[in-house]
């Protein structure tokens, strides 16, 4: 199992002091009760496949981050550490990464090894990176691994971002210098999508080097069918950005989604502390983030493209083996899941007495697609029927 330096947990530990509230209504004392690091983190990831064994910050950023900034929240394989430094030199920014690596010690080793090498070789990787270890036996737990990356965030807001994505365009500086754009981050409610393309031709889209940096040069190879929405062949993955709509916007507008379908899965931008968190289960391709924003859309979250913005897809090759298998297993759970956070939130909603509210919206709006969920809870929608939603 894993190597002895990564197994000591020897004064590992968090401290737990009452609250105002405790020590003034109920029977709390000012002392402060210490719980164990690995059983807290066992509970926080109750629903990832164990047993595992997670360092937050292995390595930690030497930069002090601002509050309002925003931390991009991914994760990486040993093999991909290349592609992985050339987002932290674009970027230039907070980002907090989850390493997973393999539980077999002498892969361990060399893996530990070939990342120090990496992370000291850089002073940008030094400023602004923060790493957290994930060591067991289990392959592409993308959304545990996103968990991590986004507890362990240090900023108000975060990306959810894919690895292999490169940042084409200054999204951030934008973000936090317009106030319109950040107070709806601050209130909760929204999520900021930007768009993604990948070249048509493969080896062209491994060059990111050339990639465009200007929305007229990416919409003079749209026009040229050199790039594309991002994996076009499956359209609902993106298509509800609505990418005409993208075309033709004028510079500066942030245009909501308003044709929102559960396979969607953009790369968003949205508050730390207040959405849902990605459903562990997930373990493998498909499914998997567009869970993630799923039920953030249920919990009220809605998605606005920021139309002067876009990243592009470093092309690579797939383990189509593994996608193919994972994909039919995470299609039957994903159809479980939606009916079960439908039925959750519906509830919640209801004994909240906010069915009629607009936080409900997204929730009413959907989970009446789900015939299974319409005849088990025939009340919810009966009683909105004359409420904001037609």
């Amino acid at each position: 199992m894993y190597p002895d330096f990564l197994s000591d947990r020897a004064g590992s530990a968090f401290s737990w002091e009452s609250s105002k509230f405790t020590l003034e209504n109920g029977l709390g004392h000012s002392d402060s009760v210490y719980v164990d690091e690995k059983l807290v983190l066992s509970k926080v990831f109750a629903n990832s496949m164990r047993p595992s064994n997670i360092r937050p910050y292995f390595y930690r950023a030497k930069g002090s981050f601002e509050k309002d900034d925003i931390t991009i929240t991914t994760l990486i394989t040993s093999n991909r550490f290349k592609v992985f430094a050339r987002l932290v030199e674009k970027y230039r920014g907070p980002i907090s990464v989850t390493v997973h690596v393999k539980d077999v010690a002498e892969h361990v080793e060399a893996v530990l090894e070939s990342l120090r090498d990496m992370y000291i070789s850089s002073q940008t990787m030094m400023t602004f990176v923060d790493v957290h270890l994930v060591v067991d036996a289990f392959d592409r737990q993308f959304n545990t691994w996103r968990n991590i990356a986004r507890l362990f965030a240090r900023t108000d807001f975060v990306m959810m971002l894919d690895i292999d994505f490169y940042p084409c365009t200054d999204f951030r500086s934008v973000i936090r210098r317009s106030s319109t754009i950040s107070d709806k981050l601050y209130a909760g409610r929204a999520a900021l999508v930007v768009p993604a393309f990948e070249y048509v031709d493969f080896h062209e889209g491994t060059n990111y080097a050339a990639f465009p940096t200007k929305k007229m040069d990416l919409l003079h190879l749209v026009n040229n069918h050199r790039i594309d929405m991002f994996h076009a062949s499956w359209a609902p993955g993106h298509n509800s950005t609505d990418y005409n709509h993208f075309y033709s916007a004028p510079s500066g507008e942030v245009y909501k989604v308003t044709r929102y379908q559960s396979a969607y899965e953009p790369y968003v931008i949205f508050k730390k502390d207040g959405p849902p968190w990605c459903d562990e289960r997930f373990v493998g391709y498909g499914g998997n983030k567009a869970a993630c924003l799923f039920e953030m859309y249920l919990a009220g979250v809605s998605f606005y493209v920021l139309a002067d913005h876009f990243i592009v897809h470093q092309n690579h090759l797939y383990e189509e083996n593994a996608r193919k298998n994972e994909r039919r297993r995470n299609r039957k759970l994903y159809a479980d899941f939606k009916e079960e956070s439908c039925l959750r939130y519906l509830k919640s909603y209801h004994d909240l007495n906010m069915l009629r509210s607009d936080l409900a919206e997204n929730a009413l709006a959907e989970c009446r697609k789900l015939k299974s969920v319409v005849r088990a809870v025939p009340k919810y929608f009966q009683s909105h029927t004359e409420g904001v939603i037609p």
